[in-house]
């Protein structure tokens, strides 16, 4: 049995591991809901949501999720 590729990555400015494969993985490991209102950069390149499924990962990526604020 192939032992899954764990890689390490920034979040938010966070190192973590993950063995998620794509980015849409990622954020489902991570708790997102992906109706809501947020975007996302790897190595500061804004990754369409459309693009999320088939947007893979790799070692020392940087992802950033961006949530919009509320209030004022």
């Amino acid at each position: 049995m192939n032992e899954m590729t764990r890689l390490d990555i920034s979040l938010n400015g966070e190192a973590i591991q993950t063995d998620a494969p794509t980015l849409q993985a990622l954020l489902l490991a991570r708790g997102y809901q992906l109706q809501g209102a947020f975007a996302c950069a790897i190595n500061n390149s804004f990754v369409p949501r459309p693009q999320w499924p088939e947007r893979v990962l790799n070692n020392g990526d940087r992802i950033d999720i961006v949530t919009p604020i509320t209030g004022g």
